[in-house]
């Protein structure tokens, strides 16, 4: 699979953060490149075939968003990325060496993306019960990321199930929280392991929060995807723009991700060497006062102290009452040697 790394994969959501430039678009793709992102993720769709026009309360947006008041249609008619754009879309990653690909919302955009090529799906949380649509997207035999922002547990087991009964096994399930922008109190980050034992898949998340706190969480729990939408430019607005991350912002989540995968490490008891050679600090058994040939041992002329070139602690009790084999001077680095046995 595209994801299947040692690192975490980070994709870079454009979105609707073009603002209706091709130009922007571009522009924000080559940012991409330059944040350390490895993806850059588009959406193909259009408002007609995500939804349809009409101005009754049940196309209205009124759910506490940053977009409460307009029709589904007019937004998602000014966030689409327009489909003649793709092409050169997809050329402009692939000279900067990005994985391109996109979240399709209708067998319609799934035909698009197959003549580019598409190295892999994503599924949009609010897609998950389109159960025809995942089951298309797995028949295509590309890996399929899901975000599971308003899924239950049978909700991401059904799709799942669709994605095997295609017999597409490569599933990446996305910890989401499907809000604009989400709080970190409601990030439950602790559900990217649940998700990668429960699925038996790979797991990580697609992030809504402000900052950069949820994607270095996510890393130390087993996020292997790291998706968070990204802006060339706050300054341009645009429907997604209070919840992406600029150019700077991205590099620095891109950063602190790298440097969290490097902190996690492995589980591993062996000693480097310069863990060994800091061994030299740690504690060992050092003569505290002078000691005559045949003179005891004791608590006050034999001491557990740093550095650590004398006799393990571990040996204290056993060499308290034995005597000197020889004159030993106040600082010197006890050895079986200088005792008897």
């Amino acid at each position: 699979m595209i994801f299947d790394q040692s690192g975490v994969f980070i994709i870079a959501e454009l979105s609707a953060n073009h603002n209706g430039s091709i130009a922007v678009a571009i522009d924000t793709i080559r940012a991409a490149k330059r944040t350390g992102a490895d993806a850059i993720k588009l959406q193909t769709y259009t408002a007609d075939t995500i939804t349809m026009q009409h101005d009754s309360d049940d196309f209205k947006l009124n759910h506490g968003t940053i977009w409460d008041g307009r029709t589904l249609y007019d937004l998602y008619k000014e966030a689409h990325t327009p489909w003649e754009w793709h092409k050169q879309l997809f050329e402009v990653a692939r000279e900067e060496g990005l994985v391109c690909f996109s979240s399709p919302f209708d067998p319609s955009a799934v035909a698009l993306l197959e003549e580019l090529n598409v190295p892999a799906y994503k599924i949009a949380s609010f897609e998950i019960t389109d159960i025809p649509l995942i089951e298309l997207v797995a028949s295509k035999g590309k890996p399929v990321i899901i975000s599971t922002g308003i899924a239950s547990d049978e909700d991401i087991q059904l799709a799942v199930d669709s994605c095997y009964k295609m017999g597409n096994n490569q599933i990446a399930l996305l910890k989401c929280t499907s809000s604009y922008p989400a709080p970190i109190e409601e990030a439950n980050l602790v559900m990217i392991k649940d998700l990668a034992e429960r699925f038996g898949v790979i797991s990580g998340l697609s992030d809504h929060t402000l900052g950069l706190t949820a994607p270095i969480v996510a890393t130390s729990l087993g996020a292997k995807i790291i998706e968070k939408h990204f802006i060339l430019d706050k300054s341009i607005g645009g429907p997604d723009s209070s919840f992406s991350l600029d150019e700077q912002e991205f590099t620095q989540m891109v950063n602190a991700v790298r440097q969290a995968e490097r902190a996690i490490g492995t589980v591993d008891y062996s000693l480097s060497e310069k863990q060994l050679k800091s061994r030299e600090f740690s504690r060992s058994l050092y003569v505290t006062e002078d000691i005559k040939k045949g003179e005891e041992l004791t608590a006050q002329n034999v001491r557990s102290i740093r550095p650590g070139y004398g006799l393990h602690p571990r040996f204290y009790d056993q060499i308290l009452g034995k005597r000197a084999l020889t004159n030993i001077k106040r600082g010197t680095a006890l050895t079986l040697g200088l005792i008897e046995k």
